[in-house]
């Protein structure tokens, strides 16, 4: 009879904090003694796990803004990640970890589109699994998921609807027209747990007889072994949790044999033959794993807060700026001959860092004429070339201002709904200069109709102190 197989998944994760009128990121003196949260975070975790060797042993996903401060500013890192996430342990994530069934359908296939390819270019082949961010789902989501060829994700035993789960078992979830796409739902005590009781973790034995077996519990009824899943954030180890990575280690490296459970990955277990057809199992819609009252956490007034007073009218601004850059941006687009969405599809290898601006204009170009002959880069004075650099740069802001961060606390004075508004401005702003619109003043006055608990400035006030280092539009080449 198999041993029971225990499988760890760390979701590794950090928004963008660079100023994108800059691209440098300012100092934050609550991460003191370090310059900032990245560096921070990064000696206390990335660079341990990294130098350990724990990303080769687990399953994990790795945030594509991390990712990319991670190759500028620590390439050692990087590097090590990168090289431990060549096994199938790896996952990709959704790009700037929007909460996808918030999205329109052609922002949530844009963010998995760049999200795969950023996962390929840094490890070095496309992962056949996908974080979803929050782990918020709902079929739409996991559809196109499924079209553009990922084979599975980790949901959070709560998001599914059928009844009878076993969280030991893989699923299969019917996605019509023929599709399907595998969940694995994590073990919600055994997850807990590692999260949040220091002493769970305390020694690996302990931890494997009073915690791991027994969630791992008898062997399945039809004879087949189970799998046991710990899903947590990744920066648990070590960051959070200090010294939660020398655990990790241990746990890992222990052999099989002593822990009495095959240590395992998601991605292993989904490339192997399995035995007999999985089970199908329906999952509930608009869920997530951080709100248990579905993505309310992220669209309007969710009761885990004090006052979410301010959420919705904050998502309902930025939805109204994007369709308003979306509809100029598409029609100056049509104008050169560019289809828009197909050309921001193919931005994934500038906005993941890996190709520069100059390249990935030529590219597009190229692909949108057919039997263009290939040109290194963009010519000097190719104006065509400048302006859907200007367009599809918008587009890169304009998506990265739904990052779920900027609704997930308390209040939209922290630097997260900052971020939020700077990336809004900037998108905003290269528009409005190269075309002569204003999408900008109609984006302040929509954000008057929030106010913040804390300090009740209302919205407007609070773009202005976002704003205040920045002096003037950006020059549109």
């Amino acid at each position: 009879m198999s041993a029971p197989r225990l499988a760890i998944h760390g979701h590794f994760y950090q928004p963008s904090r660079e100023d994108p009128f800059t691209g440098l990121t300012p100092p934050e003196a609550a991460a003191g003694p370090y310059r900032d949260w990245n560096d921070r975070i990064a000696a206390e975790c990335y660079g341990p796990n990294a130098a350990a060797g724990n990303f080769g042993r687990i399953g994990f996903d790795l945030g594509p803004t991390l990712g990319r401060w991670l190759r500028r500013e620590r390439p050692e890192t990087h590097d090590a990640i990168a090289e431990q996430g060549r096994g199938p342990g790896a996952m990709a994530q959704a790009f700037h970890h929007a909460i996808l069934p918030l999205a329109s359908t052609r922002d949530r296939r844009t963010e998995i589109v760049w999200g795969l390819r950023d996962a390929e270019l840094r490890f070095g082949h496309r992962p056949a699994g996908l974080w979803l961010p929050e782990t918020a789902v709902d079929l739409l989501t996991l559809r196109i998921a499924a079209e553009l060829g990922v084979r599975y994700t980790i949901l959070a035993p709560w998001q599914a609807a059928t009844s009878g789960l076993d969280t030991r078992r893989l699923y299969r979830v019917e996605l019509g027209s023929g599709r399907h796409i595998i969940v694995a739902f994590y073990d919600g005590p055994l997850s807990a747990a590692v999260s949040f009781e220091p002493s769970a973790t305390a020694e690996v034995e302990r931890f494997v007889e009073q915690r791991a077996r027994p969630a791992a519990g008898d062997p399945l009824p039809d004879g087949h072994a189970s799998v046991t899943l710990v899903a947590t954030d990744g920066e648990l180890y070590g960051h959070h949790m200090p010294f939660r990575d020398l655990f990790l280690e241990a746990l890992t490296t222990t052999p099989s044999a002593d822990l009495g459970l095959e240590l395992t990955t998601l991605g292993t277990l989904v490339a192997e033959p399995y035995p007999a057809a999985l089970p199908v199992m329906a999952i509930r819609d608009q869920t997530s794993w951080s709100c248990h009252h579905g993505v309310l956490r992220w669209s309007g007034e969710c009761p885990d807060a004090a006052d979410g007073r301010w959420k919705r009218p904050l998502r309902v601004a930025l939805e109204r700026l994007a369709a308003a850059i979306d509809v100029v941006a598409e029609r100056e687009a049509a104008g050169l001959g560019i289809d828009l969405w197909a050309a921001r599809d193919a931005w994934a290898d500038v906005a993941s860092g890996y190709l520069d601006e100059d390249a990935g204009i030529a590219t597009i170009q190229r692909a949108a004429v057919e039997g263009r002959p290939a040109v290194a880069g963009r010519t000097a004075g190719d104006a065509a070339g400048d302006r859907l650099a200007v367009l599809l740069r918008a587009q890169g802001s304009r998506l990265a201002m739904f990052a779920s961060d900027a609704w997930f606390w308390d209040d939209p004075s922290r630097i997260e709904t900052a971020q939020a508004l700077r990336l809004a401005a900037h998108a905003a702003r290269l528009v409005d200069a190269l075309v002569g619109t204003r999408v900008e003043e109609t984006f302040t006055s929509d954000l008057r109709a929030l106010r913040s608990p804390a300090t009740r400035l209302d919205g407007a006030e609070l773009y202005a102190l976002a704003l205040r280092a920045v002096d003037q539009p950006l020059p549109v080449a």
